[in-house]
């Protein structure tokens, strides 16, 4: 048994699609890191994948489909949705993946510049792309949004140690995540957040000691959840964690 914020959740056997084919994903951030392994695990199942890029060209694969997607930029949010609904009609998973690091100093020392920075491209950004894309979603059996998160979000823990725009804008990404649960669970839609825990890519200046092949693994888990699975739990490694 593992436990959350609402007492004990059992580790269950999770209905999972083994096979994506027909379904449609939007990956945010997907050039590079977590959001590039991502974006191959949906390929690998069958999906059609919108691979989000501040610059298309960074997209070199030509079994996804490459799409401009800044997500602090409001006219490439809407853009990139228009196209999906032009291209495909529909949407059954969107990962919010795209995200940045603060500079990691205590908060009285941080640059307003920082903080801004990171709160528009890690909770803001989400924010508003998952409104944009609801039209899309809501109509699809059980679809699904990812909102790849950290442990350094959760309210559970000691928030000290710096980093204070990035660990807040986690937090916020978190209640994102139980706000469209509360919502939208009655219409089918499943909002999980993920820690893919401390990862090897450009924000942990290749410090961590995980691959991203290892922190792309709940998340691609969780965008294959069928409509019965849970929906509104923070998750570490498939299981549910306190946040």
């Amino acid at each position: 048994t593992a436990f959350d914020t609402r007492g004990p959740v059992v580790c269950m056997e999770v209905p999972l699609y083994d096979d994506l084919d027909g379904q449609v994903a939007l990956v945010t951030g997907a050039t590079r890191g977590i959001g590039k392994r991502i974006a191959d695990g949906l390929v690998d199942h069958g999906a059609t994948v919108y691979a989000g890029a501040r610059d298309t060209a960074d997209i070199d694969s030509n079994d996804r489909r490459a799409i401009e997607l800044d997500v602090t930029v409001e006219s490439e949010r809407v853009a990139a949705v228009n196209r999906i609904s032009e291209e495909v009609g529909h949407l059954d998973i969107l990962v919010n993946n795209a995200g940045v690091m603060d500079s990691r100093e205590p908060l009285a020392e941080m640059p307003t510049e920082t903080i801004e920075r990171t709160l528009a491209t890690n909770v803001q950004g989400p924010i508003h792309l998952t409104k944009q894309a609801l039209d899309l979603l809501l109509p699809q059996p059980g679809p699904r949004v990812v909102n790849v998160s950290s442990g350094l979000g959760a309210i559970t823990e000691p928030q000290s140690g710096g980093m204070p725009a990035y660990r807040i804008s986690k937090t916020g990404l978190n209640g994102l995540t139980r706000y469209l649960d509360g919502e939208y669970s009655t219409q089918g839609l499943l909002a999980n957040s993920v820690c893919p825990g401390y990862v090897q890519t450009d924000m942990t200046d290749g410090s961590a000691p995980r691959t991203p092949e290892k922190g792309a693994e709940t998340p691609i888990w969780l965008a294959r959840f069928k409509p019965d699975a849970p929906s509104g739990e923070f998750w570490r490694d498939r299981a549910p964690k306190a946040w």
